[in-house]
């Protein structure tokens, strides 16, 4: 028997709760009556999904697809983010790869960490997939006098049509996934 519970498997054989059904369901529906999709969508399925409230009135739905999924899932990236944008109306969909974070090994182990599991790594890792199809053209962190710091992201400009009403759901969903503050901008052309 093939449901919309074929489209979320939980780590640690965990139940998904309700708002991640209804996620499962929209994406079941999407493989079932989207003929574009329905070859893409067959073999692919989430980990998780929560909603995030991201400013006032605006609200995101951020999902987490296994890492060695996220290469599938970024052939069909704009089409399945415009197809749930319109399930979850006035909603911004997210697609984000689930990394995990190792701690430092301890002293006098000889474990290594890999480079991919560090907190920084993967902070930079879910930038990227934030923003995407989006790329980042720079990055510029400011030191404030109270030792806060705030990070400017500029984006490429030639996706600004498809990315620029998003940036504050970016700085949003980035916020609550990694607590660090940081401002989407475009880098401003100059003319000769």
């Amino acid at each position: 028997m093939y449901t919309a519970r074929k489209k979320i498997h939980k780590e640690n054989g965990l139940e998904p709760d309700d708002f991640e059904e209804s996620v499962a369901q929209a994406l079941f529906d999407l493989e079932n009556s989207n003929q574009e999709l329905k070859s893409d969508l067959r073999d692919l399925f989430v980990n998780s999904a929560k909603q995030v409230d991201v400013s006032g009135n605006r609200k995101a739905v951020v999902i987490h697809v296994p890492y060695r999924l996220r290469k599938a899932f970024r052939k069909i990236h704009s089409r399945l983010v415009r197809e749930l944008e319109k399930k979850f109306s006035g909603k911004d969909v997210i697609l984000i790869a689930t990394r995990r974070i190792l701690r430092p090994p301890k002293k006098g182990t000889a474990v290594a960490r890999p480079r991919s599991r560090t907190l920084t790594s993967v902070h930079e890792a879910i930038l990227e997939d934030l923003v995407y199809p989006a790329e980042i053209v720079g990055k510029r962190i400011r030191f404030r006098l109270d030792g806060s710091r705030i990070m400017r992201v500029y984006l490429d400009p030639k996706e600004r049509n498809s990315t620029e009403y998003k940036l504050e759901t970016f700085s949003g969903v980035y916020k609550k996934l990694t607590g660090k503050e940081v401002v989407f901008e475009y880098p401003v052309q100059e003319s000769i």
